[in-house]
């Protein structure tokens, strides 16, 4: 209700609040002249889209909750509510569905209610399914609750990452998208940590915090202006720009180039779901589709989920040591890959990474084998945290965020929603099919488990090193010729 009266204000005459704000910014710039004054105006652009990017990312942490709260958590809610491996198999693999079909829906939803409102609908959900999971006495309200969460967090992942890319200025857009990523290793860092000193029912409770601090946000900052402009509100449009960009910034210039990017958009042909396998598209579909399912294969949503019952399971006294390590290794590790990304390359970077999960894997698996062997039982826990450590290490600095990166840069203006529709759906599916079959893998062989894993790493290498092109620094035009020409001479 509170959103939707602010959106009433900004839709109304804002005269009174520009009198309220023009007298304070003539006082304080009285003596200022020329680039003094356009400096007090970026600052205080820069102001407003941090404090609407702090607010989006809330999302992002609530994201990063959702994800790491089944990791420490399994043991106790498994005894407390008596659950069988493939019960709690269910619950920790059903928030993948939910963030399937969130994914799917998230487009139409953002496009019908704003971004705004898509954010506030998704903490809505989330808030709903952690309630659930507070109260849950059996596995049906234990999985309702799971599943609303993972719709909650399949629009969020949507979302946020587009509203922060339209209200940003250019020179800032690609270091605020990256917090998307970080803030989601945040909340899962988060989570494991908070796991290992209070109950699952308190843990639960603690994934409404980003979701309150969202929702109360969200009435103090601006709807993307490129939305506005999408649906017709031309004025409320050009608000929201100087109340990004300053109240005494010209923003007619930006106005008039989102105007004709809209116009563009609209000239543009409607693509289908079959156009994607026209010649022209088809190799950019291959690398975003392979890239997603390379990123699922190597087992991140099933070692990431499982973290505490994989180290209980090799012999540690307690699955906390590890999960606490795993927790603390993520943020810095992720942030590293942010910033090697524009330095190193993507492709470069997808070849380390992949390269690392394989040893992490390959580490992890023998060391469950020395154990079904009798034999070096004292540095089995050893290895098994090493690789899985390792593992962690190498796929939060590349292929956690770099897929995501290339499926942005591969695909042109006009099939991005469908093929990034495709994407998507792809990415979950394989999330789903991942951390639903764990368990039971585990238990048929845990060398075999973490070896079948470290396969499919090294597959992603050569993947990677025949298929995926390097974009660093190549516009959307040059990353389409190459891709074509590599197409056509094969």
């Amino acid at each position: 209700m509170a959103i939707t009266e602010h959106r009433d204000i900004e839709k109304g005459d804002n005269k009174g609040l520009e009198d309220l704000v023009e007298p304070f910014l003539d006082n304080s710039s009285k003596n200022v002249k020329g680039s003094e004054e356009e400096e007090i105006d970026q600052n205080h652009s820069i102001g407003m889209v941090l404090l609407s990017t702090a607010v989006a990312v809330c999302g992002s942490l609530e994201f990063g909750s959702c994800v790491g709260y089944s990791a420490p958590t399994q043991s106790a809610i498994s005894m407390d509510l008596n659950l069988s491996v493939a019960e709690y198999s269910l619950f920790g693999s059903i928030v993948t569905i939910g963030a399937m079909i969130g994914a799917i829906t998230s487009g139409r939803i953002a496009d019908t209610i704003g971004r705004k409102g898509a954010m506030a609908l998704s903490a809505v959900f989330c808030i709903a399914g952690w309630f659930a999971i507070f109260v849950s006495m059996g596995a049906l309200l234990l999985d309702m609750g799971r599943f609303f969460t993972g719709y909650g967090i399949g629009v969020f992942s949507f979302v946020v990452p587009i509203y922060i890319a339209e209200i940003a200025p250019k020179d800032l857009r690609g270091g605020l998208t990256t917090l998307n990523q970080l803030m989601i290793v945040t909340g899962s860092s988060i989570s494991f940590l908070l796991g290992t000193v209070v109950s699952w029912r308190t843990l639960a409770l603690t994934g409404l915090v980003p979701c309150i601090l969202l929702l109360v946000g969200l009435l103090f900052i601006p709807e993307s202006p490129r939305w506005l402009a999408k649906v017709g509100r031309q004025v409320e449009s050009e608000y929201s720009l100087r109340k990004l960009r300053g109240a005494k910034a010209n923003v007619s210039a930006e106005a008039d180039e989102i105007h004709e990017s809209i116009l563009t958009l609209q000239s543009l042909p409607k693509v289908r779901l079959l156009d994607l396998f026209d010649a022209k598209y088809i190799k950019a579909v291959i690398i975003g589709v392979g890239l997603m399912v390379c990123q699922q294969s190597g087992g991140i949503n099933g070692i990431g989920f499982y973290a505490s019952e994989t180290f209980e399971t090799a012999g540690l006294s307690s699955g906390k040591a590890g999960t606490i390590a795993y927790a603390l290794i993520q943020i810095p590790v992720t942030m590293l890959g942010v910033v090697l990304m524009d330095k190193s390359g993507r492709r470069a970077l997808l070849l380390v990474s992949s390269s690392g999960t394989f040893l992490g894997c390959f580490l992890a698996g023998t060391s469950f084998f020395l154990k079904g062997q009798a034999i070096f039982l004292e540095w089995v826990p050893l290895l098994a945290v090493s690789g899985v450590l390792i593992f962690i290490a190498s796929f939060s600095i590349g292929m956690g965020a770099v897929p995501w990166l290339i499926m942005s840069e591969i695909f042109p203006l006009h099939i991005k929603g469908a093929a990034g529709s495709v994407v998507v759906l792809v990415n979950w599916l394989g999330a789903w099919v991942v951390s639903y079959s764990f368990n039971f893998l585990i238990n048929w062989s845990p060398a075999g488990t973490f070896w079948l894993f470290s396969g499919f790493c090294i597959l992603t290498v050569v993947f990677v090193a025949k298929l995926v092109p390097e974009t660093k620094g190549k516009s959307l035009e040059e990353i389409q010729a190459s891709i074509n020409s590599n197409s056509n001479s094969k």
